[in-house]
């Protein structure tokens, strides 16, 4: 089954003032005009309504409320032709220190809006991670793909890859119409100040030496959030029913190396730097085989110079000091916490 032509009318955005789902929404609201976009957002410490401000509101309303609220979906559902579902509890180390959030919201909240989904015949695309996967040797040639086991390993993916079953179940028994994406490490403006890019970013800023863990030589597989957004689009229009598509750029790269890369641009010394303690179960190496999307729906990352996409960043970071201000403090003190 295809959904070759789909054009939505009325999506719903779950978690749309967070990150990864703020910039989804925005690159709709600038590409796709003639449609409306609900977003639906509980607002915790990582979603923020400046996220989307300054967009129309003749064509993006934000609803504040849990996903895990079955009469709240039941009101705000129908209507919509289409659930996007970014909506999660996504950092690794809070999952690590308290799992319950992530059990809650990744996984029961995804089964009421399936459920929801399901009741009303509404398209629906799961936003999930390229974590569920585990990680690779750092000196394995291999890249995740679509056939790729399920091996998460801390409560985050773990809840996650529970999630992506459920909507693989619903699928299959109760034919609903619904794809999954996989999406490697994303960064870009708006992304909140406890993810590595921006933490090093603002502390740089703040004078403070950044942190890094254990050897640094962890490799993730960074895309800019533009492209992750444009990828998500064409799965949603375009993309095949009941199937799975990992989003990547072939943006390999370790921890130390892009440390040393933004210490570099920000003008200060590359080794400027302090070691931490590594994080339990840290994963070694992420790296996204995207043939499938390239190939099938001819999709192709389009910000793959990762240089000047962070000295972009930085930039907007820069530009943006009220933005990320009043959460700094409260996330170093939950790092020192942690001992990190």
């Amino acid at each position: 089954m295809s959904e070759q032509g789909f054009k939505p009318k009325h999506i719903l955005a779950t978690g749309g003032c967070g990150f990864i789902g703020a910039n989804f929404v925005r690159y709709v609201a600038r590409n796709h005009p003639d449609v409306h976009i609900t977003v639906l957002d509980k607002l915790t410490y990582a979603g923020n309504p400046a996220n989307i401000d300054g967009l129309p509101q003749s064509q993006v309303e934000l609803v504040i409320g849990d996903i895990c609220d079955a009469s709240l979906l039941e009101r705000i559902v129908p209507g919509c032709d289409a659930i996007v579902h970014f909506a999660a509890e996504s950092h690794n180390d809070n999952s690590i220190f308290d799992p319950e959030p992530f059990i809650r919201t990744n996984v029961e909240g995804t089964m009421r809006l399936l459920e929801a989904a399901c009741k009303y015949d509404v398209r629906f695309h799961h936003i999930s991670t390229d974590e569920v996967y585990g990680d690779l040797a750092l000196d394995d040639p291999a890249r995740f793909d679509e056939n790729s086991p399920y091996r998460p390993s801390s409560p985050y993916s773990a809840s996650k890859a529970a999630s992506d079953h459920l909507v693989r179940a619903w699928t299959r028994t109760y034919g609903l119409r619904a794809t999954i994406s996989n999406c490697s490490n994303n960064y870009g403006p708006y992304q909140h100040v406890e993810k590595f890019i921006p933490r090093q970013i603002t502390s740089i800023m703040e004078g403070v030496r950044p942190k890094l863990y254990g050897t640094g030589e962890n490799v993730r597989d960074w895309i800019h959030t533009e492209d992750h957004s444009s990828a998500v689009w064409e799965i949603l229009t375009r993309g095949r029913i009941g199937e799975t598509y990992l989003i990547g750029a072939d943006g390999e790269m370790s921890n130390i190396a892009v440390m040393r890369m933004i210490l570099r641009l920000m003008g200060c010394a590359e080794d400027a730097f302090d070691w931490v303690r590594d994080r339990p179960g840290h994963d070694r190496r992420y790296a996204i085989d995207s043939s499938k999307l390239r190939t099938e729906l001819g999709w192709k990352p389009v910000r793959t110079d990762f240089e000047a996409g962070l000295q972009a960043t930085i930039a907007w970071y820069v530009a943006n000091r009220a933005w990320w201000e009043p959460a700094k403090a409260a996330t170093e003190a939950r790092y020192r916490a942690q001992g990190q």
